[in-house]
């Protein structure tokens, strides 16, 4: 039983910094997920894939990892690259690349 415990990042449909500024710890799936022939769906026999638990820091959720003998790897968030320009330097003559209309 091996768990991950991340820094989740925002959603690609979404700009906004909600749910992202928890830990979370989720177990790995121990078996593969099936199709389950009748309707299609992707099935498991798994269920704790099914558990989330989310920690308002990473010294918490590795104390809980701990404190309960499970097996975890925590994956570092990445920094995020703010290009710093201002709205100006899209007026400039000498672009490398020109801007038209």
């Amino acid at each position: 039983m091996q768990a991950r415990i991340y820094k989740p990042a925002r959603t690609a449909m979404s700009s906004g910094q909600a749910k992202t500024h928890e830990w979370v710890l989720e177990f790995e799936p121990e078996t593969p997920r099936s199709i389950e022939p009748l309707m299609g769906y992707t099935a498991s026999s798994d269920m704790r894939s099914q558990v989330l638990l989310r920690f308002p820091s990473k010294e918490e959720a590795v104390a809980y990892a701990q404190r309960n003998k499970i097996a975890y790897r925590v994956y570092e968030p990445k920094e995020k690259k703010r290009a710093t320009i201002s709205y100006s330097d899209n007026f400039k003559f000498n672009r490398q690349v020109p801007w038209t209309h």
